[in-house]
């Protein structure tokens, strides 16, 4: 497996990945696919950032990816990111998704971030263990502010300390 920063011709699998988890899962709170057009403004507005995308690839293609960006829009949140990471269905578990997370770290710390967010679904357990595994904490719950699958959702925020 291969990690790196996502090239263009990459973001025909990562539309694949992140609709397949918006059609089955609360990790997205959406329920509306995206395009092929959609991601690539995305990733241009990212990578015009200055932030990451960066996937995970073998002989089959792009297996998963992960990104950070602006927690808020106001100065004062200026050095706190919150990141998303989606892997391929059938790879979970495996560790992909432990590998692209761990990339984002120093990533994070040489642009000068202090705080690393993580928005999941609380019903999501095996998510928040892997957050807390690469040293998440949790931090709080806001209660049915997601609405999904004709439910309500809770969203449990995670905090990792990247730099000093």
């Amino acid at each position: 497996m291969e990690l790196r920063d996502a090239a263009e011709d990459d973001l025909a699998g990562l539309v694949e990945i992140y609709n397949e988890v918006i059609a089955t899962s609360t990790a997205i709170y959406s329920s509306t696919p995206v395009t092929l057009a959609d991601r690539r403004d995305w990733w241009r507005a990212r990578v015009a950032a200055g932030y990451p995308l960066l996937v995970a690839a073998d002989a089959t293609g792009v297996v998963g990816f992960s990104t950070f960006g602006d927690f808020r829009a106001w100065p004062g949140y200026r050095f706190t990111v919150e990141h998303s990471v989606h892997v391929r269905a059938g790879r979970r578990g495996t560790g992909v998704g432990t590998h692209l997370l761990e990339a984002l770290f120093p990533r994070a710390a040489a642009l000068g971030k202090h705080m690393m967010i993580a928005a999941v679904d609380a019903a999501n357990g095996p998510s928040i263990r892997f957050h807390e595994r690469l040293g998440f904490r949790q931090a709080g719950c806001l209660r049915e502010v997601g609405h999904k699958f004709d439910r309500w959702l809770d969203l449990v925020f995670l905090q990792r300390r990247i730099g000093a």
